[in-house]
């Protein structure tokens, strides 16, 4: 029996997660595809079911010496979580007067970290990127608030936080929807004055924040500097162009300048 001829696409698909050249057997895949097809599917159906590891991710946090504290959406567990995504937009009642009861927030950057779609994402991604974030917001003469940790969240929900405690921008780290190779992609939405009710053309978003994705440096770099031209423009979203790549832009007086490597 002849050896078959080594497949043209291998040393492609070393370089990528992706589904490509999946090869047939007749008419369908070939059974090894179907096999890790369905054992990507599970870790993707895992991440969305994994509980939040509270303590875990607060030690953490703390660790890099911010204060970090614990509130809850309004989805009480992960049943309602999922059918009723408007509740994890929301604050439990607790939170909310548990926020209202701190003081109005010092900095210029609030930031939540909420389980959303994938724990797994906020576990492995959430430190590392807040310890580079917090170097480059130092750089650009910037500083992070609070941390607050939110379990069964959205998005949205950090507009009410943020407009708790008078924060003047708020970032919100999050679980990405999983997809069939990447279970634990770090979303982080950032969103100037945030207030209840706000749509989600007025945030930026910077995605797929995992080693095997965007970069925990260069994810730091891109919302340092959307946060920072953010408060000279006075706007998120629509209104702001992610250019950080491109452009050096000073952020005032003195040396100090947010761009892009070459900056």
């Amino acid at each position: 029996m002849s050896t078959p001829p080594p497949d043209p696409w291998s040393a492609l698909r070393r370089h990528t997660a992706a589904r490509i050249a999946l090869g047939r057997a007749g008419v369908s895949l070939p059974t090894a595809e179907w096999l890790s097809f369905g054992v990507a599917h599970a870790l993707a159906r895992d991440a969305v079911h994994l509980p939040l590891d509270e303590a875990a991710v607060q030690a953490q946090v703390q660790a890099l010496g911010l204060a970090c504290h614990a509130v809850h959406s309004a989805a009480p567990d992960r049943a309602t979580y999922l059918r009723r995504p408007d509740l994890g937009r929301r604050l439990s009642d607790d939170s909310a007067a548990q926020l209202a009861a701190l003081p109005r927030m010092k900095g210029d950057l609030l930031v939540v970290v909420g389980d959303g779609l994938s724990a797994l994402a906020v576990h492995r991604h959430a430190a590392p990127l807040l310890a580079e974030l917090q170097t480059h917001l130092a750089q650009a003469g910037l500083q992070a608030g609070p941390v607050l940790l939110a379990r069964q969240a959205r998005v949205a929900l950090g507009d009410e936080a943020g407009a708790a405690l008078y924060a003047p921008a708020v970032l919100v780290l999050i679980g990405e929807r999983p997809g069939l190779s990447s279970p634990d992609s770090l979303g982080a939405y950032l969103t100037w004055a945030p207030r209840a009710g706000l749509a989600d053309a007025l945030r930026n978003c910077v995605s797929n924040i995992r080693p095997e994705g965007l970069a925990y440096g260069l994810a730091a770099h891109k919302i340092t500097w959307l946060l920072a031209m953010a408060r000279r423009g006075g706007g998120t979203g629509v209104a702001l162009k992610d250019e950080s790549d491109r452009v050096a832009l000073p952020l005032g007086p003195g040396p100090m300048a947010i761009g892009g490597p070459g900056a």
